[in-house]
């Protein structure tokens, strides 16, 4: 890691059985940490052969990691103007089968936060896309910062990853933190009625790797 980012420690870990909607099950490590930069709860989850506390990691390939920000509406309520929902149940059996660690983020709304991510839905029923709402309410239109991920890689003992994500950005930032992206692996594309104005979105202004039939 980067000698300019802070260190930070494991301070819990506790094994979590996971059920999701579809009747998918597995077992996550759940981490949690002393001395992230920006004090929030953000936790680690251990998937597939992460998961077993007893082997260490330095004897075990390049982790699958996925840093996934938080979404409450898409996460937990199923939130169709998104892919939020869809792609953290597919991080999460996908990690589970290679070996790694879903990094569960707590920046809603790409750092802005819940309600003005609300606002910014508001914004948006008016002709805005997602990036252009975050603008228009005097925010970034992407805040999120991956110092964090960085440092619970570090603590968990990780500095190569095979990075699960469509976003060029997130590689990105983990390189310039001192992180080795050894590949990058991208998401399914999901895509329905509600969102495709959204992942357009992510297309035209943030480059994500999304093979979608109206993006030129």
């Amino acid at each position: 890691m980067d000698d300019t980012v802070p260190t930070a420690t494991i301070r819990t870990e506790v094994t979590v059985p996971l059920r999701f909607p579809d009747g998918y099950v597995t077992t996550a490590r759940v981490h949690s940490f002393h001395g992230l930069v920006d004090g929030r709860e953000h936790l680690a989850l251990g998937l597939g052969d992460r998961a077993d506390p007893g082997r260490p990691d330095a004897d075990l390939p390049p982790p699958l990691v996925r840093p996934h920000s938080e979404c409450l509406t898409g996460d937990v309520f199923g939130s169709q103007r998104c892919d939020c929902g869809p792609q953290l149940r597919e991080a999460v059996e996908r990690i589970a089968e290679a070996g790694g660690y879903l990094l569960y983020l707590r920046q809603e709304g790409r750092g802005i936060g819940l309600y003005a991510k609300l606002d910014a839905y508001a914004l948006q029923d008016g002709g805005l896309d997602t990036y252009e709402a975050n603008v228009a309410l005097g925010r970034g239109a992407d805040e999120r910062d991956y110092t964090v991920a960085a440092q619970m890689l570090a603590a968990l003992g990780v500095s190569r990853v095979a990075l699960l994500s469509n976003n060029p950005d997130k590689a990105a930032q983990l390189a310039q933190l001192g992180v080795t992206v050894v590949d990058r692996v991208l998401t399914g594309v999901h895509l329905s009625p509600a969102n495709a104005d959204y992942l357009a979105a992510k297309v035209t202004h943030a480059d994500h790797a999304l093979d979608l039939p109206f993006v030129p």
